[in-house]
This record gives structure tokens, sequence and C-alpha cells, in this order.
């Protein structure tokens, strides 16, 4: 095992939001989504599945159907008297929450029910946590997943980058489009294709900063 090419590959990855119109490979594709599924979960529940979008047309829908609604959330913030906000959600939120609209492959990274035999046998019947647990259970795997995912697909070359945009925007007309089922959760989207350019590397927090030891 070699921990310094990994180590590169983790502090290289970059949130792409240009890409070449080159088409990314159906082999590519299942390649990094074989990375995914060997990430950790709750006793190995498993909580993910995604929907690969290639079909340009879809995904310029999708990226309508978010400008609507940021269109239809900045009249609701005018109505309001927040009418400046309305501006800057529109102008300065707006190009994130749609960056994925000229990548030529949207993954669509689902968060399923968790379900394991100590939910059912042990954890249900003596009402371990509230109900709602289990779905944030589900989403925690599935971002697991999902950082497998774009790291495999940077080692292969290819950029990708995480939005929650349409799922904050338009999850019920993104579900309704793509008949997902009501259990399942919209985690996030994912866009995926050959980068045209490499972002340069932002800052971090030290290591010191944000790690306490207890001895």
């Amino acid at each position: 095992m070699d921990f310094l090419a990994l180590k590169e590959i983790i502090h290289g990855r970059r949130s792409i939001r240009k890409f070449t119109e080159q088409p990314v490979t159906r082999e590519d594709i299942e390649d990094i989504i074989d990375c995914a599924r060997y990430a950790p979960s709750d006793t190995n529940s498993q909580t993910w599945e995604f929907i690969v979008i290639t079909n340009r047309d879809k995904i310029k829908e999708i990226e309508q159907m978010t400008w609507d609604a940021l269109h239809e959330k900045a009249a609701q913030a005018t109505e309001k008297g927040f009418e400046k906000e309305g501006r800057l959600l529109v102008r300065s939120f707006g190009p994130y929450a749609t960056a994925f609209s000229d990548a030529p492959v949207l993954i669509v990274c689902l968060a399923t029910p968790y379900e394991s035999k100590f939910r059912e046998k042990i954890f249900e019947p003596i009402e371990l946590v509230p109900h709602n647990v289990w779905d944030e259970e589900g989403i925690k795997s599935s971002c697991l997943a999902s950082q497998n995912l774009m790291l495999a697909a940077h080692a292969k070359g290819l950029g990708t980058c995480p939005m929650t945009g349409p799922v904050l925007l338009a999850a019920d007309k993104l579900r309704a489009m793509l008949s997902i089922p009501a259990e399942k959760q919209i985690n996030m989207v994912i866009a995926l294709g050959h980068p045209q350019d490499t972002p340069k590397k932002l800052p971090r927090k030290e290591v010191a900063e944000i790690t306490h030891f207890i001895e």
C-alpha cells in the first residue's frame, strides 16, 4: 500500500465546474461506482444508490428546474422585504447551484432506508431513537460512498463537483422526473466529466486547529 500516493489523490481532488466535451465512458462510470460501494456503512447496510444521467437534455432540464426554483424563491424573498437577498440568491448562489449544467454526466446520489437485524430485532422494539434518526443513518453512509466515488474519479483523471442546489430547491420535481420512490432520500448530485481546467488549491484549516488529543 502506498500512503503518499493516496494522500496525493486526496489532496489533489478539486471541485470541477467546467468540463470539456469529451464523454465519460460507461466503463469509467462503473469503475468509480465500484469504488463507491466499498465505503463503510452502519452494520454494512449499504444505504446508497446512484442514478447516472448521460442524456444532455435531461441534465439541462434539471438545470432549468433549479433556475425556476431560484427565481421563485427570490420572488418570495422580495415579497417579504428581502429584495437584496433575493437578488443575491439568484446572482451569487445560482451559478453554484447549477454548475453541473455543462457536465456530460450527472450522478444523483440517493440514501436508501437503513435496514439491519439490529434495527429490526433490538432498536425498533425498544424505541432506541426517534424514527427520523434512521433517515440520518442512510444519509451518512451515502455521503461516505459519494466521497469514494469522487476520489476514484480524480484518480482516473476525471473531475467531479458535489452539489445540493437541485436538492434544496427542486427536490420534488427532481423526484418526479426520475421516478424516485418516497422512501429514498436525494442526498446530492455530482457533476462528472473531463476537467477543462484545474482550480487552485484552497486554504485548509491546520491539523492542529481541528484535532484534539486526550491522553
